[in-house]
């Protein structure tokens, strides 16, 4: 059957309903637009996630222990008089070191009228540990 004047290609009311839902396909196995190379960056592990389970990132931490970290390396001024006094690592859950070596201060806890559970203990000044827990558990800082 020959085509005449006026007349053209008829597609079924489906057709682009299929056609995008292929383009959509190769779309998504091939990366996508926004990605440079066609790879999935999805799944690229950050910073955060190569974290030990006894770390904690800088960002991962409450908004008054990333404040109090800072008092820490400035020198102060500290809000508790307690701060800055020796941490004396009895239960033994940080490293062993001289006494002396760890210092301890107070992570402000909102709602709560006394020093609370939080506190940011210094070994030297290199290394930070958070613990949410008034001591039972640690985390070390990884800035």
């Amino acid at each position: 059957m020959e085509m005449g004047e006026g007349q053209g290609i008829r597609v079924a009311p489906w057709g682009p309903v299929i056609i995008g839902l292929l383009a959509w396909v190769l779309l998504v196995q091939c990366g996508g637009a926004g990605s440079p190379s066609g790879a999935d960056r999805s799944h690229t592990p950050s910073a955060e996630s190569k974290l030990k389970s006894d770390e904690i990132a800088v960002g991962q931490l409450p908004r008054e222990a990333v404040e109090t970290l800072k008092l820490i390396k400035a020198g102060g001024p500290f809000p508790y008089s307690k701060d800055g006094s020796i941490f004396g690592n009895r239960e033994r859950r940080l490293p062993l070191k001289q006494r002396g070596y760890y210092r301890e201060y107070t992570v402000k806890t909102p709602g709560v009228r006394h020093r609370g559970a939080r506190r940011i203990v210094a070994g030297g000044k290199r290394y930070y540990y958070y613990t949410a827990d008034h001591y039972e558990t640690f985390k070390r800082i990884v800035e």
